[in-house]
């Protein structure tokens, strides 16, 4: 059985991994002209069931607390295994509480806690969340790895989609916008902050009742700050307002902020589907995964499981992430 999967972005490369690992033929059609276009390549790369739990169904701690370990195996070396802590002002202290009655998997902080985890927020926040069980990932440098490790099993790449294929595994995510039902566009917005004067070792989430930020260490001084959630599917430049939000944000995180240089801000369109939960749907001879809404990296070794144990044996095995067709 030749199978396509049309997508290079991590839905498709995870899912590719997995077919292949099952010795099955596989093709990769790249259907972006390059990754930087895409929405896998502004995400966060937090493998953190536990604290997306609060936000998110009982699903997605249950199919990605296994996400870390696949990332591992997948590519030795490249997880960070240092937890997640969850900060508030004191104004917001209440927001901690909220965060841990919609949670589980953590340990609470006091200040010195807080300070010998991170000496660069000592003496900032008086309370803290932590999630020890929670890893990270650089997800560019995670792309280019699956990249590589499919090279290795000689997976093919395309530009151009060829016929002749017995099966299709479409990871096109927001592409299929208005021809998938039910699915819709979430804009997400990030940014880079370059600055030597401060170190982090592992995400850092600061809890507001407005403006919820994630700092993401990505080492030599650079820092991944997101995410904006908004309700379009209109791409474009940062908004304004967008970009004013987690810079103060991030200054509440830490002075040194302020001085940072902004490297880089990006937009990508996350396709979500009413319930948040993304969906593997079997369609005559394609099987679409898509719907990963906030949780491409964390999501999707489950999915990439799914669609190839749909592709083999011909039936789901997770009911929380399927969908029927006729």
């Amino acid at each position: 059985m030749r199978i396509l999967v049309r997508g290079a972005g991590v839905a498709g490369l995870t899912a590719a991994l997995e077919l292949s690992r099952r010795g099955l033929p596989v093709t990769v059609a790249e259907t972006s002209p390059a990754p930087a276009g895409s929405a896998s390549w502004f995400a966060g790369g937090m493998l953190a069931p536990w604290c997306e739990r609060e936000s998110a169904e009982e699903a997605v701690l249950t199919l990605g607390r296994d996400a870390a370990d696949w990332w591992d195996e997948a590519l030795p070396g490249e997880v960070r295994r240092n937890g997640t802590l969850v900060v508030a002002p004191a104004r917001d202290s209440a927001e901690l509480k909220r965060f841990a009655a919609r949670t589980s998997g953590y340990e609470w902080l006091d200040g010195d806690g807080v300070a010998a985890l991170e000496p660069a927020l000592a003496g900032r926040f008086r309370q803290a969340l932590f999630f020890p069980q929670e890893a990270h990932l650089d997800p560019r440098k995670a792309l280019g790895g699956l990249r590589e490790a499919l090279a290795g099993q000689n997976v093919r790449f395309v530009r151009d989609e060829q016929p002749g294929f017995d099966l299709v595994v479409d990871c096109t995510g927001a592409v299929q916008i208005g021809r998938l039902d039910n699915l819709r566009g979430v804009r997400g917005e990030m940014l880079y902050l370059g600055t030597e004067e401060l170190s982090l070792s592992r995400p850092v989430r600061l809890l507001h009742p407005r403006i919820p930020l994630y700092i993401v260490p990505r080492g030599r001084g650079l820092f991944m700050c997101g995410a904006t959630m908004i309700e379009t599917d209109e791409r474009g430049p940062i908004a304004a307002r967008s970009l004013m939000e987690l810079l103060n944000a991030a200054y509440a995180l830490h002075p040194a902020f302020a001085e940072a240089r902004v490297v880089e801000t990006g937009t990508g369109i996350r396709p979500a589907f009413p319930d948040n939960l993304p969906k593997v749907i079997r369609k005559e001879k394609t099987i679409f995964i898509n719907g990963l809404y906030r949780h491409g990296f964390l999501l999707s070794p489950a999915l990439a499981r799914e669609a190839a144990a749909l592709a083999l044996e011909g039936r789901h095995s997770m009911e929380t992430i399927n969908e029927a067709y006729d």
